[in-house]
């Protein structure tokens, strides 16, 4: 509601110095009245609103019904935001002659927002809209702030559970601490803070924004904040973090840097180990010469959203995204739509780690005064549902945003100064309502060995909707501690697959599809082999149809991993192996586990892979890996494998 705001405060402003310099058609005779009135206007231009209001009540007391001393009152109040007596002085106007000024309709409206006077502002619009020499552009600007009004009294009517907790000492301080973003795993939170500077310019000492890390303990409570420092921080300003899902790369905004491209761009930076690389420009291809910041990275590392300031939007600033190529290029951004963007503006997008619901704040969109944070869920053609206020009191008539959901989805986190606190804006916590929840995400860590020496590896991460046979999610762990994250999303049946050159894959199976609203993370370690005789690998994404050996097309994943080792390591010979429980006879078994080798090796046949490397053999119940006494143990005996024969 700001800019609107402001363009009516400069209407008005424009009335009374045109009544002033023409010195004709007052509202009063009193000529000690008009004096005071005239000394008021010379004060004011000198934005000197001490004296101004001082002339005016005694222009006032002089002639309790002079209109433009009452506007013109109102009007210094709104400068120094002063909003309750503002809109007794524009009441007064309005008692005084109802006609007078049809502009001040909505001046007081948009001053009755600032106090959450919502009725009374759909009041005095619903009277504004009834004049019919208003412009367009007004007519147009009033409706949209009736709709919010309306909206308002509705949302106030039917608050949202609200709870904010402040997350404590150890990251608030007495300075302004904001936008935060968490690891999936929630043990890592870094923040932005605005602090002073370390050393005093020409100007005095001044702030700076700086990046600072918390790390959870033991006893789940946050650990003491600590700054980053180079290279990250610098004593320029850097702002508004989003990590990926594994925690190895930061994305963030730095503003007035030698090497940018605009007042803010967006930058990234990489983590080995402990250590952060130096911040790198996304480029010219991706920042703009304008603003570019506030990003956030979906949980598969392949699109970042971000609110811009460029040409070809909406509104003033709107939110766009721009997409990872193959060779890791980014493309130039897009914005993402009608359903989102607006002619008001929409900034601090927070794309959730289940890829599909975005939460941002605007102004564009009706809501209970200033920036509302809304919320939108994308379908699965990628179209964004039309967007909607998360609510009261959530929202309020003042400005909310850079709201970040946990993994689960049943948590958030966000900055205010307006519940107690620390000092400025701090970090709070509250339960995220049902209603507004995205779907909930897991995740698997560990750390990558060789199976043989237990040297710590970098291997490659992918994650693959069987549905779809889509990469979901990929990334590579630590090259220096071997360590991993993963995020795994609970709509969907996944295939995890782990590879490195000289080594065989690993995979995994994730049945997720379904209410998973109290799924527990999962904590492994993966064991790469290398690639040697004898080395066998449990292949978890092949499947069949009970007492079927015909593939199911989820397989496909699966195979086509095999499919790959295979055409990369040329003499690599296997044996695909079958294996079953122990329900039904020893006979049945045995058939039907060669018959399900068989439909492996015609598979992989059919794909081009020699006849000479592959063999097949049904091993029927003969070699469990696990108890036969529970559901979980003949799963784990179902199973195919394959063995190196030669390599």
């Amino acid at each position: 509601m700001t800019k609107i705001k402001f363009w009516i405060s400069i209407l008005t402003i424009l009335f009374c110095f045109q009544v002033s310099v023409a010195q004709i058609n007052y509202s009063t005779k009193d000529k000690k009245a008009i004096k005071y009135f005239d000394k008021a206007m010379e004060y004011f231009k000198a934005k000197d609103f001490i004296n101004c209001e001082t002339n005016l009540l005694s222009a006032i007391k002089a002639d309790d019904q002079f209109i433009e001393a009452h506007m013109m009152l109102g009007q210094i109040y709104d400068e120094q935001r002063q909003y309750e007596n503002a809109v007794k002085s524009y009441n007064t106007v309005i008692d005084i002659d109802p006609d007078f000024f049809p502009n001040i309709y909505f001046t007081v409206a948009n001053d009755e927002f600032s106090l959450a006077n919502y009725s009374d502002a759909k009041q005095h619009l619903e009277k504004y809209l009834i004049y019919h020499d208003i412009s367009p552009v007004m007519k147009k600007r009033a409706g949209f702030l009736l709709k919010c009004a309306e909206f308002s009294i509705e949302a106030v009517k039917n608050p949202v559970p609200f709870t904010p907790v402040n997350i404590g000492d150890s990251i608030n301080s007495e300075n302004d601490e904001y936008s935060p973003t968490l690891t999936i795993d929630e043990q890592t939170m870094i923040v932005t803070v605005l602090r002073p500077r370390d050393e005093y310019t020409i100007t005095g000492r001044s702030k700076e924004e700086d990046f600072y890390m918390s790390i959870k303990g033991k006893d789940g409570s946050w650990g003491k904040m600590k700054r980053l420092g180079p290279p990250l921080n610098s004593h320029g300003n850097e702002g508004c973090p989003s990590i990926s899902s594994d925690g190895k790369i930061l994305y963030f905004t730095i503003c007035n840097r030698s090497d940018g491209l605009g007042s803010c761009d967006l930058y990234f930076s990489e983590r080995k180990g402990n250590s952060w690389s130096n911040p790198v420009n996304m480029g010219i291809k991706v920042n703009s010469t304008t603003w570019d910041s506030q990003p956030s990275i979906s949980p598969d590392g392949n699109t970042l959203y971000f609110s811009s300031a460029r040409s070809g939007g909406k509104g003033n600033m709107d939110i766009w995204k721009t997409t990872k190529n193959e060779n890791g290029s980014w493309t130039t951004p897009v914005n993402i739509g009608d359903s989102i963007n607006t002619e008001g503006d929409e900034q601090s997008p927070f794309i959730h780690p289940d890829g599909r619901t975005l939460y941002f704040c605007s102004t564009g969109h009706p809501g209970l005064g200033g920036y509302d944070i809304f919320y939108s869920h994308m379908d699965d053609n990628g179209n964004w549902s039309s967007a909607k206020n998360i609510g009261y009191p959530i929202n309020s008539n003042k400005e909310e945003g850079f709201l970040f959901v946990n993994g689960m989805g049943n948590k958030a986190y966000f900055a205010s100064d307006q519940h107690g606190g620390k000092g400025g804006m701090d970090i709070y916590s509250f339960d995220l309502y049902e209603g507004a929840r995205p779907t909930a995400v897991t995740y698997m860590k560990g750390i990558v060995y060789d199976s043989k020496t237990r040297q710590r590896l970098q291997a490659k991460f992918e994650l693959i909707d069987l549905s779809t046979s889509k990469t979901v999610a990929q990334s590579n762990s630590d090259p220096l501690n071997g360590e991993f994250m993963v995020s795994l999303p609970t709509d969907r049946n996944y295939a995890l697959n782990v590879s490195r050159d000289g080594y065989l894959f690993y995979s995994e199976n994730f049945e997720l599809k379904g209410d998973h609203s109290k799924l527990k993370p999962y904590a492994k370690d993966i064991l790469l082999q290398p690639i040697e005789t004898g080395s066998i690998v449990i292949l978890k994404n092949i499947f069949f149809d009970f007492d079927k050996s015909d593939l199911k097309p989820e397989s496909q994943v699966e195979l086509n991993r095999l499919v790959g080792l295979l055409q990369k390591n040329v003499r690599l010979k296997i044996e695909i192996g079958g294996h079953t429980d122990n329900k039904g006879t020893a006979a049945y078994n045995q058939n039907l586990s060669e018959e399900r080798a068989k439909s492996v090796y015609e598979y992989l046949v059919n794909k081009g892979i020699d006849k000479t490397r592959l063999t097949y053999k049904g091993y029927g119940l003969t070699k469990p890996i696990d108890t036969n006494d529970t559901d979980e143990g003949r799963a784990n005996n179902r199973r195919t494998e394959f063995k190196v024969i030669s390599n």
